[in-house]
């Protein structure tokens, strides 16, 4: 009997040995069907354009790191390459433009400076990097450089590009001979004005100019004239110019004119410098009298002149009335017709207005009626139409309408569960071009009647891309303890059974001003951060996308919710709120919770792992801001709004992402964060990038940043393993 006691307890030994654990089972349910390399793989359309007088589109893609100007015209539309760089190298596109013809585009080539004028060098190339102009014909040929510039205007004709650099406006010819036989980074000024002049913009025939002139305390709207050249400025006052847009016959120039500084406002601003006021406040020792403070201004705060651009004589169209805060600004000031178009919100939403110029007592209009916020907007050819992106109807997503610019009902031109946004009209009027996106397909070029019906995609998805084994996501609307709702975006495991409990995690957005969307995104790091979420939820992970308060797309009051941020971080509430809705759900582990996000979402990340460790279990901030305002001012709303003081009650484990040259937050952020960390024996992981900027621009290193955060995921909420400092990981 022994002996088969002792065969029976060997046995039933080696069994347990051998039987899977909680963490093995576990494991074996988070299997990804596709890899983070497969749903990264897509080419990123944005900055997409359209010729005024020629069906021509052109767009920029960004493939695994390559970036590349492509074009399509009619009638088949085929996208055409037009560049060939080749290399993950960081160097940035934007800023794309076509000419009226759409012979020829123009962009930027490299990265905005930073407050220092450092161009961004991720690569860290001992050769260092700039920012310039660069042009290429749309009938093929090799790209050329243009000019040094940090931004520009391309002619109608596309010959020629402004710029602005030390206070003036300067042209370089876009010719590719021109351009590469004279030495256009020394050419002086096309002409020089006094003060700070920027914001030039062609006349229509591309032979006169208007720009912005700032003088400090007052700006003038100043038209340069190329075949006579001298200087006119329209209409010249004491108060503040701005937002100039030419007629579509070249004739005459519509402005946006607010009051000058008042003495307050004056002595405001020179007080810590070594202006007049400044001078006379520090004489004093003392307040200056209550009659030149900043608050006393009489009358309206808003004006739209027009000014003929020949002779600077204008005239006063419309002001808005004592007391308004409706209308403050023209924003995107357009001459459409005989109106003039632009956004203001002076009600919940972000919506379009028009001001006849011929009627002699004009109200505004509103053109885009609804529930709901217009986002990109493009005006036909003939200036008849606006076409716009909204969300009126579909709050998570985006469609297509188009009214005319003089009034009326708008059209829908998309429907359904599609996202089409950044309208494009084509010359003709017979087709929009457009971004487009589903819950499944990521960003495409496509194509929409302009009577509306669906678009037509152009471009191709790679063949390694899952498009069948996604998810739907579902909206998922919960309400803060405060009583503020939210909605969110609910990704669940294709393979989930009753009765399983799965690991979760939450995404948590940037900006604050951006909102996810039920589809791919319209904005890089988002279309791969909704990509990723994909990955997750593929895997076995229950994934929930937060739209929390003071972000866009919900109407201004959900905006600009109170004591958000370093003045209370309300906001923190609802990711909260979204915790315990997981914890609360049948098939979630309430245990194995995680958290991540860039940028805001690295600061919610943060607060998430500092406020409730008991909630949440693990996260991922990636360039996060830690401590807001004065660190020594405890008793500061901004220091008991931040993460860095709460550290002591901060047990769960952490994965720091962050670049060294991040434009946005200073990396001393994480610097600061690492030293409490360690001082309080918190587990965390550190990935450091050399030179890279906020959103990181060498594509390898988001993948590097994915894949490590899976992996982290995977100890610290599937294997449950300790977590310890590493500390060189940032080229692993």
């Amino acid at each position: 009997m022994r002996t088969v006691r002792a065969r029976f307890t060997l046995a039933l030994a080696l069994t347990l040995a051998q039987a899977p654990t909680a963490a093995d089972v576990a494991a074996q349910q988070l299997k990804p069907r596709f890899s983070i390399d497969d749903v990264v793989s897509y080419a990123f359309p944005y900055d997409l354009v359209s010729a005024r007088k020629a069906d021509r589109i052109a767009w920029i893609e960004f493939e695994r790191g390559m970036r590349n100007v492509y074009t399509a015209a009619a009638p088949d539309f085929e996208p055409v390459r037009l560049t060939s760089f080749t290399e993950d190298d960081g160097v940035d596109l934007s800023g794309l433009q076509i000419s009226d013809d759409g012979a020829v585009v123009a962009f930027i080539r490299g990265h905005t400076p930073n407050r220092d004028g450092w161009v961004a060098n991720p690569s860290s190339d001992p050769r260092g990097a700039e920012r310039a102009v660069w042009a290429v014909s749309t009938s093929g040929g090799r790209p050329w450089r243009v000019v040094e510039a940090t931004s520009f205007e391309l002619s109608p004709d596309g010959k020629w590009v402004l710029y602005v650099r030390d206070g003036q406006i300067y042209r370089a010819p876009v010719n590719p001979g021109l351009a590469a036989s004279q030495d256009l980074d020394a050419a002086p000024p096309l002409f020089r004005a006094y003060g700070t002049n920027g914001s030039p913009t062609w006349s229509p025939d591309g032979r006169k100019i208007a720009f912005v002139s700032d003088r400090g305390d007052h700006s003038y709207i100043g038209v340069y004239d190329l075949d006579n050249p001298r200087v006119t400025y329209m209409a010249p006052s004491v108060d503040r110019d701005a937002n100039p847009t030419w007629s579509p016959d070249g004739k005459s120039i519509a402005f946006q004119r607010r009051p000058g500084l008042t003495f307050g406002e004056m002595a405001a601003r020179d007080r810590q410098g070594g202006g007049f006021f400044g001078q006379q406040r520090r004489a004093a020792d003392g307040a200056l009298p209550g009659m030149f403070e900043g608050r006393f201004r009489g009358g309206h705060t808003l004006e739209l002149w027009v000014a003929d651009a020949e002779t600077g004589v204008g005239r006063r169209v419309w002001h808005n009335q004592p007391g308004d805060t409706a209308f403050t600004t023209l924003a995107g000031l357009r001459w459409a017709g005989d109106h003039v178009i632009f956004q203001a919100e002076p009600g919940n939403w972000r919506h379009w207005y028009s001001i006849s110029l011929k009627d002699p007592k004009p109200e505004p209009i509103e053109l885009t009626p609804g529930e709901g916020e217009v986002e990109y907007v493009g005006l036909s050819a003939d200036g008849r139409y606006l076409y716009y992106a909204a969300n009126m109807g579909d709050i998570d997503r985006r469609d297509i309408w188009r009214v005319e610019t003089s009034g009326g009902r708008p059209r829908q031109l998309t429907k359904g569960d599609d996202i089409e946004t950044y309208p494009a009209p084509l010359a003709s009027g017979r087709h929009v071009a457009v971004l487009h996106a589903t819950a499944k397909q990521p960003l495409s070029v496509a194509l929409v009647p302009a009577d509306g019906g669906r678009a037509r995609v152009i471009t191709k998805l790679p063949a390694t891309f899952p498009l069948a084994q996604q998810v739907v996501p579902t909206n998922v609307t919960l309400t803060a303890e405060d009583g503020v709702q939210f909605n969110n975006q609910l990704f669940l495991p294709p393979d989930l059974r009753r009765g399983e409990r799965r690991p979760a995690l939450i995404f948590i957005h940037g900006g604050p001003r951006r909102q996810m969307l039920l589809g791919y995104h319209y904005m890089y790091f988002y279309h791969m951060a909704y990509a990723i979420n994909q990955y997750f939820a593929n895997k076995g992970y229950v994934v929930l996308s937060v739209n929390y308060r003071s972000g866009i797309g919900y109407g201004k009051q959900f905006r600009m919710a109170p004591n958000v941020g370093r003045n209370g971080m309300s906001e923190y509430q609802d990711i909260l709120a979204a915790g315990k809705y997981l914890a609360s759900r049948p098939d979630v582990d309430p245990a194995r919770i995680g958290v991540w996000g860039l940028s805001y979402g690295g600061i919610l990340t943060a607060q998430a792992l500092a406020r409730n460790s008991d909630l949440f279990a693990a996260g991922v901030d990636i360039a996060g801001v830690h401590m807001w305002g004065d660190p020594a001012d405890t008793s500061a709303v901004t220091y008991k709004s931040s993460s860095a003081p709460l550290v002591a009650n901060w047990r769960s484990p952490v994965l720091l992402v962050h670049g060294d040259d991040d434009r946005n937050v200073s990396f001393s952020q994480t610097v600061g964060l690492v030293q409490l960390l360690r001082a309080h024996d918190v587990p965390f992981e550190l990935i450091v990038y050399p030179d890279e900027v906020h959103d990181f621009l060498i594509h390898e290193r988001w993948m590097k940043t994915f894949k490590a955060a899976d992996d982290f995921f995977d100890r610290t909420l599937i294997r449950k393993e300790a977590v310890r400092a590493v500390e060189a990981a940032g080229q692993r």
